[in-house]
């Protein structure tokens, strides 16, 4: 694979021929959403999703755990129902994620990602405990199957990212940095958040959005080089700490003939910045 080769982000609700479109389009890799929880728990379903995506040829760089619940309506939605914060949903996201963890091991990927929920920036903070807890059983069991376990940012500052990162204390713990996310969070400006982070960059997205316009609310997500990142910046950032690895288009939207043809814009615009 070439340097910076550019890829896409199969979110949620994927198809196979989606996958196929993505490939004849002349995409090499892409990121994938894990299978529906009744996939997972289905060894024959397992299987034969596992056999279809590899009939596709196509490089599968990492796989994303999401859950049943989540929404991202608005950040106190969001803190509520995403990731691993809540502890009525945790032990059984944690036993979900260690399927995904199989299920990527045996698609021959080695990076599980996820967007672990809001982490209190108070060390001293009970959850904070909790969250680090987590994290490094993940981090453990995906180690087990030669893996990285990979942070999305967005949901809190850079600075506290990186606190979090050196407090877990484990070699296979990277971040999967989405500069998009710091705005529509409104976490932090996200060029200097990917230098505070840089140490643990292992897969990163191309997206743009704009600011949240009132507190508790969330940005908005546009086509890459009509918000707020400064593509070229971001790309210019992504040289300079000597970052080597896929980069990787996530568009958020509904309308999958739209979704393609801002892919393709974005393409162009990402080679022009390479």
């Amino acid at each position: 694979m070439s340097e910076l080769p550019i890829g896409v982000m199969m979110s949620a609700g994927w198809t196979l021929d989606q996958l196929r479109q993505v490939r004849d389009l002349g995409f090499n890799n892409v990121q994938i959403h894990a299978a529906s929880e009744d996939v997972l728990e289905d060894p024959h379903g397992n299987a034969a999703l596992i056999r279809d995506i590899q009939s596709v040829g196509i490089q599968i760089t990492t796989v994303f755990a999401g859950f049943s619940g989540e929404s991202y309506a608005d950040i106190p939605t969001v803190k509520d129902t995403v990731g691993y914060l809540n502890p009525s949903m945790r032990e059984e996201r944690i036993r979900i994620t260690e399927r995904i963890s199989d299920f990527a091991r045996a698609l021959g990927v080695d990076k599980v990602a996820a967007h672990i929920g809001f982490v209190p920036e108070d060390p001293d903070h009970p959850d904070h405990h909790a969250m680090v807890e987590c994290v490094r059983r993940l981090a453990d069991y995906c180690g087990r199957n030669g893996q990285d376990f990979c942070l999305e940012t967005g949901q809190e500052t850079a600075s506290a990212l990186r606190h979090f990162l050196e407090t877990l204390n484990r070699n296979n713990v990277g971040v999967n940095f989405d500069p998009a996310n710091m705005i529509l969070y409104g976490s932090g400006e996200p060029i200097e958040a990917l230098g505070i982070v840089a140490d643990y960059v292992v897969s990163v997205h191309a997206k743009d959005g704009k600011w949240p316009p009132g507190k508790g609310q969330l940005g908005t997500e546009y086509p890459l080089g009509s918000g707020d990142v400064g593509m070229d910046r971001f790309i210019a950032k992504l040289k300079q700490i000597r970052y080597r690895g896929p980069i990787t288009m996530e568009r958020e939207i509904p309308d999958w003939d739209q979704k393609v043809r801002d892919l393709v814009q974005g393409r162009n615009l990402l080679e022009s910045l390479i």
